[in-house]
Order: structure tokens, then C-alpha cells, then sequence
């Protein structure tokens, strides 16, 4: 069974005061795309579709310099993740099997995690898998609830969710393997009938348990994974994180 994956790159890096997309702003002198790109390749994932938006001939000329083949999709407008993955159903149906989806602004988000996540996914016949952690300060994130059997009940967005739910500290890393077939037989059923008026991927999950699919979440082994940068103060946090643990860009 093929595996690939899908990294959303279209996110604009305002607040990071750059010209080009966010997932391009350097951590220890690498984009952090490329540190995302090269986890998924170390994990053994080769057949990879980049999700551009913001800045997109930049993020072009990046794949130019990378010296393998990588497809790239343009989300015209941006419109929420599960609008950008709509933009790959092309090449989703032309690699059949799992596909991972991951954040090009996460460059924490390692090998290790996406192998073991893939092989509970795979053991488990899950139709999606969503990958978390457990973190000190939950605040802003997706947050997992499960069952009283742990099984994934929802992921629930920090502002739509009650006090007892923003205690708990399982978050969404906003990394999913999906069974490539079932994603595409709901990707066409999200709605954007929220205050944003987009179309968010997480729904593809609630659709897929509301249709009694199987459909887990794997906590990772480091909180690290979620991490990412809106800003110049965050993305020195993250070299910091680097340079304090041996961070490497495996690219």
C-alpha cells in the first residue's frame, strides 16, 4: 500500500514581517518546509504534494532547490485546511493508500512520530488517525477528548470549547493520516458554515466518525511536535528549543 503526504505551505507570514510564506522563515538557517520535508522523507514517504498559497513562485523556486520531484498544488484562496487539501484531490487519487497531512510551519513534527502514527494507523485499520501531544499550556489548540474507553470522541477548537474542555491538555498537532479513499469520500461534505466562512480539515474527522468510521488519535512522544511560529519572538523560541535539544533538519 502506497503512503503520501500533503503539506499545507499557502499560510502568509505577516506578523513574522517577511515577504514570503510563512513555512519559509529559517530555523537554524533552514526553511522550516524543509525540516517538515525532510521528516517525511526520513519516515520513508516520498510521494509529497506541497499545498502553496501566499507567495507561491516562492515557495517554487524552494522546490526547484530540493533535487526531487515534489508536486505543488496553488489554494487561490485560503480558505481553511480542508479547502487547501481540496486543492490536492488530484493527486490524492493518483496515490491511493494513506496519506499523512502536516503543517509546513511545524518543524518539530519528526520521523519517528510519522512512522509509529502511520503504524497505528495502519494496525489499527483506522480511516483517520489524528496525531497529538500532551502540553503544559493547551491554550489555542484543538483539544482532544476521548471516551471513557480512550477513544477519540472530537477534537474541539480552544474557542468553542467549555472550561472542563480547556483543561484537558491532549491537543491536536494538526498531523493526520487518513486512508486516502475515505478522506476523498468526505473532503467533498465539509461545510464552511462557521464565523470564519472556511472550510476546516478537522471536519473531515467528525464526518468520518459521525459516519461510524474507525478513527484514533496517537500521542506523540515529545510536545514539540505541535509547535510552531506566528511571529519573530516565537520562531527565536524555536531555535532555542533547536539548539537546546540537537534539533536537526534531516534534509
Amino acid at each position: 500500500m502506497k503512503n503520501c503526504a500533503v503539506i499545507l505551505a499557502g499560510g502568509e507570514g505577516k506578523r513574522m514581517k517577511m515577504d514570503k510564506p510563512k513555512p519559509l522563515a529559517e530555523v537554524l538557517s533552514e526553511p522550516m518546509l524543509k525540516w517538515v520535508i525532510g521528516s517525511v522523507k526520513s519516515a520513508g514517504v516520498d510521494e509529497i504534494c506541497i499545498v502553496k498559497g501566499f507567495g507561491k513562485e516562492y515557495v517554487e523556486q524552494f522546490v526547484e532547490t530540493l533535487g526531487f520531484p515534489v508536486e505543488t498544488v496553488f489554494q487561490a484562496e485560503r480558505l481553511g485546511t480542508g479547502h487547501a487539501v481540496m486543492q490536492a484531490k488530484g493527486f490524492l487519487k493518483n496515490n491511493a493508500g494513506n496519506v499523512v497531512i502536516l503543517n509546513g510551519d511545524a518543524p518539530f513534527m519528526d520521523s519517528k512520530t510519522i512512522r509509529d502514527s502511520l503504524k497505528y494507523h495502519t494496525e489499527n485499520g483506522n480511516a483517520a488517525t489524528v496525531i497529538t501531544a500532551k502540553v503544559d499550556d493547551p491554550t489555542g489548540y484543538g483539544r482532544i477528548i476521548r471516551g471513557e474507553n480512550g477513544e477519540l470522541k472530537a477534537i474541539v477548537e480552544h474557542k468553542d470549547a467549555t472550561d472542563e474542555e480547556k483543561l484537558v491538555n491532549e491537543v491536536s498537532s494538526g498531523g493526520f493520516w487518513f486512508d486516502t479513499e475515505k478522506l476523498l469520500g468526505v473532503l467533498g461534505e465539509i461545510k464552511s458554515d462557521n464565523s470564519a466562512s472556511e472550510y476546516y480539515l478537522p471536519d473531515a474527522i467528525k464526518l468520518l466518525l459521525e459516519k461510524k468510521e474507525k478513527v484514533g488519535a496517537f500521542t506523540a512522544d515529545s510536545a514539540d511536535t505541535v509547535l510552531g511560529a506566528n511571529d519573530r519572538e516565537q520562531l527565536r523560541e524555536l531555535e532555542n528549543i533547536a539548539v537546546t535539544k540537537g534539533y536537526k533538519c534531516t534534509l
